[in-house]
């Protein structure tokens, strides 16, 4: 096992090497540039313009500029954000711990709503609960997430008046212990209703069909044949084997608790990764864009290698040499 892993790590090095230098070559095609808003200003002379591109390297070859941003972050230094003037990781480790909380609120009330919908679907087949859930799951899959927020803001906070509509907590109260954790729960409200909604029904689903792949399994049939009760057939027996693709998609969605979601998040004006690429992309500000992409990278390369280790645990017949 010890070497697998060791193996994965050393290969992904060229991948994520690879991933870089293509977002980069994409980002900086992209029209506009962080001189854009000087460059319409009859106001800024040429020599200015060429001093600006001078200080922030944008007069270098992009191959050149694209060495140069790789050979500071092995060293450590992820560079300086072209509007705030602030170091990326230190930007980046503000926001970060606001993404973990929101997103890892949301998929822990996700995977508590839609394993037991999916484990019950699948047991319960074309029953009318089934069809109701099967329903109910396209309908909030289908939904733009943006268009939800806004429904789920106009309803709660501006007729209701039950949840804040945006932020992360009372502005100006100081609010300590339960005080405090009930004014989170009041922001976390709306946004976590909102990824819990569309991202349920993908996971139900998905769960229902790889239960169902391992229910009419001859092992499944030999554990009914021996008179086992039914939760013990399908929690000890048919569960876990059908956890095994499930944990990919879970692991695949798990590189977003550090990421964020960029909708939610700018729609609901909650402070974390997801709004400040945002806002970054808006600017140009080619620093924190790289330094958000490559972290979204790296852990999509750790999740996968983790799904990969988990698929031992849960299967025995899979063996690492």
């Amino acid at each position: 096992m010890l070497s697998y892993v060791i193996r994965r790590l050393l290969e992904g090095i060229p991948l994520l090497l690879g991933v870089t230098l293509i977002v980069y070559l994409v980002l900086i095609s992209i029209p506009g540039g962080p001189l854009a808003a000087y460059r319409s200003n009859p106001r800024v002379r040429p020599e200015d313009l060429a001093r600006l591109e001078k200080q922030l390297g944008l007069d270098q070859p992009v191959l050149v500029r694209y060495a140069t941003w790789l050979g500071r972050l092995i060293q450590g230094d992820w560079g300086y954000s072209y509007v705030t003037r602030r170091p990326v990781l230190e930007m980046i480790s503000e926001r970060v711990k606001n993404t973990v909380l929101l997103m890892g609120v949301a998929l822990l009330v996700t995977l508590a709503v839609a394993v037991p919908i999916g484990v019950y679907s699948a047991v319960r087949q074309y029953s009318l609960f089934d069809h109701a859930m099967t329903g109910l799951a396209f309908m909030g899959y289908s939904m733009p997430v943006f268009w939800l927020g806004l429904l789920l803001m106009l309803l709660f906070s501006v007729q209701l008046r039950w949840f804040p509509a945006g932020g992360m907590f009372t502005v100006g109260a100081t609010l300590t212990g339960w005080e405090a954790l009930l004014d989170r729960l009041r922001y976390l409200a709306l946004p976590v209703l909102t990824l819990t909604v569309v991202s349920t029904g993908f996971y139900a689903r998905y769960l229902r069909a790889s239960l169902l792949d391992v229910i009419h399994q001859d092992y499944v049939r030999t554990a009914w044949a021996k008179g086992l009760a039914e939760r013990a057939v399908i929690t000890r027996h048919a569960l876990r084997n059908a956890l095994i693709p499930f944990v990919t998609v879970v692991a695949l969605h798990m590189p977003q608790l550090f990421t964020g979601a960029v909708v939610v998040e700018t729609v609901f004006a909650w402070p974390g990764i997801g709004r400040l690429f945002w806002d970054s992309a808006l600017r140009f500000d080619y620093p924190v864009l790289m330094g958000v992409l490559t972290i979204g990278a790296l852990l999509v390369w750790l999740c996968n290698l983790l799904a990969d280790v988990l698929y031992g645990y849960l299967d025995p017949r899979i063996r690492y040499s």
